[in-house]
C-alpha cells in the first residue's frame, strides 16, 4: 500500500473523527445556551411574579435553589421597571415609570396599549417582558389591568455575552481537536493499513501463482484433445479452468484499483472504437443463444484513460448481459456524449430479475440467486471490478431493473 492509500485513510480518519467531535461540541453548546436562556427566562418570570405580589399585605416567600436565585427586596431595587394600569375600557388611568429613566409616561403608555391589544398575559416587546393582571380597582367592583414591564436587556447580553464566549470556546476546542487528530492519525491507520496491504499482496501473489497451473492444465486438455478427441470430462474440465482464469482475472482487476496509489498509464482512447470491437468479440456467443444484438454507438468519442482498465470494463458488461440473458433475448448498448459527460448504457432482457437492491449487485460475491449465477459460470466479483474500474476513472455506475424483466447498467464517465 503506498502513500495515496495511507493518505486517504488518514484523511477519512480525520473526517470521521472531526464529525463525532463537531457533533459532541453542538449539542453540548447547544444545551448549554438552552439552559442558559431557560434559567434567564425563570428569573425574569420569577421578578415579574414578585413585583407584581408587592403591594400585597403578605407576598409570598421565594426561596432560591440552584437554577432560580432567591426573590427578594434587595432584588426588586435593582430592578428596572415600569408600570402602566388601564381600566375597562382600555384608558390609562395610572402610570409609574419612577423606577425607569429611559421611558417616558407617553412611551410607557403606547407600549401598554399595544401589549394590551395582543390579547397575551406576558411576552416580550422590544428590550422589556411584561406581564398583565386584572385585579379589582381600589374602592369599586370595576376590573383594573395592570400591565408590568421589566428591563431584561441585561439579561439578553449576558444571553448573547455566554453564547458568543461558548461558540468561540468551541472553536477553539474543535480546532485544538483537529490538530490532535491530524497529529494521531497516522499512527492510528497504519496497522489497519498495515493488513489491508498484506491481503492485497496476498491476492496479487496468489493470482500470478495460480495462472501458472491453469496455463499447464489448459495446454494439457489441448494436448489430450489432438490424442483422444474431445470427451465430455475434457469439456469440463476446459471450461472450469476458463471460469477460473477468469476469477483470478477479476480478483487480480479488484486488487489493482481498489490501490488507489496507483499510477494509471492514461492515454487518449477512441472509446466508440474500443466498445465496437468489443461487442463484435461477443457476437458469436450472443448468436449460440440466439440473442438479438442491438447497438447505437455514437461515433469519434474519445476519452481520457487507460485503455486495458477500459478494455476490461467493457468485457466484463458484455460477458455479464450475454450469461443471464435468457435464450431469445435482447442486449442493446448505447454509448452518447451528453451534458459534458459519456454515458454508456448496457440494457439485456432475463428470466428472472435478481432479489434486492439492484444497486446490491456490485456488492462483492453478492449473489441475488446463487443457482442461477453457478449455472452461468459467475462468481460474484464481476460487477465489483467493473464497478472499481469506474471508480478509478472518476466515474459513475449505477444498475436498475426496468419492465420486469430488464437490468440496466449505466456508467457516466
Amino acid at each position: 500500500m503506498g502513500d495515496g492509500m495511507i493518505k486517504t485513510l488518514q484523511k477519512k480518519f480525520i473526517i470521521t473523527a472531526m464529525a463525532a467531535v463537531s457533533v459532541l461540541l453542538v449539542v453540548f453548546i447547544g444545551a448549554l445556551n438552552l439552559t442558559n436562556c431557560w434559567m434567564s427566562s425563570q428569573q425574569t418570570d420569577g421578578q415579574l411574579r414578585m413585583l407584581a405580589d408587592h403591594d400585597k399585605p403578605k407576598p409570598p416567600e421565594r426561596k432560591g435553589s440552584f437554577l432560580k436565585p432567591p426573590m427578594d427586596e434587595d432584588t426588586a431595587m435593582s430592578l428596572r421597571f415600569f408600570t402602566v394600569s388601564l381600566n375597562a375600557d382600555d384608558q390609562v388611568v395610572r402610570k409609574d415609570v419612577s423606577r425607569i429613566s429611559s421611558v417616558s409616561e407617553a412611551e410607557a403608555e403606547d407600549y401598554a396599549l399595544s401589549v394590551v391589544k395582543k390579547n397575551k398575559s406576558k411576552g416580550y416587546l422590544s428590550q422589556f417582558k411584561y406581564q398583565i393582571t386584572t385585579s379589582a380597582a381600589k374602592g369599586t367592583e370595576d376590573k383594573e389591568t395592570t400591565v408590568l414591564f421589566l428591563d431584561v436587556s441585561r439579561q439578553i447580553r449576558s444571553i448573547g455575552m455566554v453564547a458568543a464566549l461558548s461558540v468561540g470556546a468551541a472553536i477553539i476546542c474543535w480546532l485544538g481537536m483537529l490538530l490532535l487528530v491530524i497529529f494521531l492519525s497516522r499512527r492510528a491507520i497504519l496497522p489497519i493499513a498495515h493488513n489491508i496491504r498484506k491481503q492485497r499482496q496476498f491476492v496479487t501473489d496468489a493470482g500470478h501463482e495460480i495462472k501458472t497451473p491453469l496455463a499447464i492444465i489448459q495446454a494439457n486438455i489441448d494436448a489430450m484433445e489432438l490424442i483422444n478427441g474431445e470427451n465430455k470430462w475434457s469439456r469440463n474440465i476446459r471450461s472450469q479452468t476458463v471460469r477460473l482464469n477468469g476469477l483470478m482475472q477479476n480478483l487480480l482487476t479488484l486488487s489493482k484499483m481498489d490501490e488507489e496509489a496507483l499510477r494509471m498509464q492514461k492515454e487518449d482512447v477512441t472509446f466508440s472504437g474500443l466498445l465496437a470491437d468489443t461487442v463484435r468479440s461477443f457476437e458469436e456467443a450472443a448468436l449460440g443463444k440466439q440473442i438479438c444484438m442491438e447497438t447505437e454507438i455514437a461515433p469519434g468519442i474519445m476519452l481520457r484513460g487507460n485503455r486495458e482498465s477500459l478494455q476490461r470494463l467493457l468485457s466484463i458488461l458484455l460477458d455479464n448481459a450475454v450469461k443471464y440473458t435468457n435464450d431469445g433475448g435482447i442486449i442493446a448498448v448505447s454509448l452518447k456524449a451528453a451534458d459534458k459527460a459519456i454515458v454508456l448504457q448496457v440494457k439485456n432482457t432475463c428470466d428472472k430479475l435478481p432479489q434486492g437492491d439492484a444497486q446490491k449487485l456490485f456488492d462483492r460475491f453478492y449473489r441475488g440467486d446463487s443457482a442461477r449465477t453457478q449455472k452461468n459460470g459467475g462468481y460474484g466479483i464481476g460487477l465489483s471490478a467493473a464497478s472499481a474500474i469506474v471508480k478509478a476513472h472518476q466515474g459513475q455506475i449505477s444498475a436498475k431493473y426496468a419492465d420486469g424483466n430488464t437490468i440496466v447498467f449505466t456508467i457516466k464517465l
